[in-house]
C-alpha cells in the first residue's frame, strides 16, 4: 500500500500557537520554579520538554512554515540539553528512510539489539524491557547511551556530527546563562524537574510505536482514544499514519486516520492500542518484545547518517 500526501505550502497557525505556549511557558516557569512545588515544577516541566519534543519532530518534517529556515529555528533551542536538533533531524530522517524499521544497523532509532551486543548493552536493555523500567530508568540510560555514541560519531568525525555539535553547545551555554543567572534556577534542579520527566513522558510514546515482524508494514504502530496524550505528542500516536503520509501536520493526521484507517490496520497487521491505558495495562511489568532482535540475520547493514 502506497500512502502519499503532497507537500502543502502554508502556515499553520496551531502549530505556531503551540510553540508559543511551549517557549512562553517554559520562560515563565523557570522563572518562578524556585517559589513552586517541586512536584508541580517537575509535572509542568516534563509535559513542556515533551511537548518541545513533539514540536522537533513537526518542524523536522516542514511544519510549520513553508520556510525550512523558519521551522529549524523554531525547533533548535534544546531545552533538554543534551539532543541536537540537527543530530536528531539527521537521525529521525535516516529512520523514515530505511525499509529495514526496528533492525539495529539500519534503523537509528531503532529499540533492538544485535546479536553482538555488550554485557551493558543487554543489561540496559533489560531493565527497559517493560514500561516500568522504560519510565523510571530509561531516562539516563537512554542519554548515556545516545552521548556515548555522539561522541564516538564525534571521534570518527562523521559527517556534521561536530557542527551540530558545536552549534548546540552554544545553544547549551545561552540556556544554561538563562537558568542559572536569571531565574537563579540550578542545573541540577533543571535536569531533575524538566530534563528526567521529559525525556520519560517521550519514551512512553516511544515504547510501543515500533514491534519488530517479518514484514516491514507490520513493524509500526497506531495507539487510539489519546486526547491528552495525543495532544502532548501532536497526534504522532496515530504512527502508521505518520509514517504513510509523512508530509502531514499534526492537525491533518488524524482525518487521515479516520478515512484510511482499514487500510492502514491491514497494512501493519492490526498492530493497535485503544489508548495509552492499554500499553500500561499491557506492559507496566512485562516486556514489550524479545530483547535481540529476532531477524537481525536476515538484512545486511546499512550506514546510518
Amino acid at each position: 500500500m502506497a500512502l502519499e500526501l503532497a507537500a502543502r505550502r502554508k502556515i499553520n497557525g496551531a502549530t505556531l500557537l503551540v510553540a508559543a505556549l511551549i517557549y512562553g511557558h517554559w520562560g515563565a516557569l523557570t522563572l518562578n520554579a524556585a517559589e513552586m512545588p517541586p512536584l508541580l515544577v517537575a509535572a509542568l516541566g516534563g509535559w513542556l520538554l515533551a511537548w518541545q519534543g513533539s514540536l522537533q519532530h513537526e518542524t523536522i518534517h516542514g511544519h510549520p512554515t513553508p520556510w525550512r529556515r523558519i521551522n529549524q529555528l523554531l525547533g533548535c533551542p534544546p531545552l533538554n540539553l543534551w539532543l541536537p536538533y540537527e543530530r536528531y533531524r539527521a537521525l529521525h530522517m535516516a529512520h523514515h528512510a530505511t525499509e529495514q524499521l526496528t533492525v539495529p544497523g539500519h534503523d537509528p532509532e531503532a529499540r533492538y539489539l544485535a546479536e553482538h551486543a555488550g554485557p551493558f548493552g543487554r543489561l540496559a536493555a533489560r531493565l527497559t524491557a517493560t514500561l516500568l523500567g522504560r519510565l523510571v530508568l530509561g531516562p539516563p540510560l537512554e542519554i548515556g547511551g545516545f552521548l556515548v555514541a555522539e561522541a564516538k560519531a564525534a571521534l570518527a568525525d562523521r559527517p556534521g556530527v561536530r557542527r551540530a555539535w558545536a552549534l548546540h553547545l552554544v545553544w547549551v551555554a545561552a540556556i544554561a546563562a538563562w537558568l542559572v543567572g536569571v531565574c537563579g534556577f540550578g542545573l541540577g534542579e533543571y535536569l531533575l524537574c524538566f530534563v528526567y520527566p521529559g525525556a520519560a513522558l517521550s519514551l512512553l510514546r516511544s515504547f510501543a510505536e515500533h514491534r519488530a515482524d517479518p514484514e516491514p508494514g507490520r513493524r509500526i504502530a497506531v495507539v487510539e482514544n489519546a486526547p491528552v496524550l495525543g495532544l502532548l505528542y501532536l497526534n504522532n500516536n496515530l504512527h502508521a499514519a505518520h509514517h504513510a503520509f509523512p508530509q502531514a501536520s499534526w492537525r491533518e493526521l488524524p482525518g487521515l486516520y479516520a478515512r484510511h484507517r482499514s487500510a492502514l490496520l491491514a497494512a501493519n497487521g492490526g498492530l493497535v492500542y485503544r489508548g495509552y491505558g492499554e500499553v500500561f495495562r499491557r506492559f507496566l511489568f512485562a516486556p514489550h518484545d524479545a530483547v535481540i532482535h529476532p531477524q537481525l540475520g536476515a538484512v545486511a547493514p546499512e550506514a546510518v547518517a
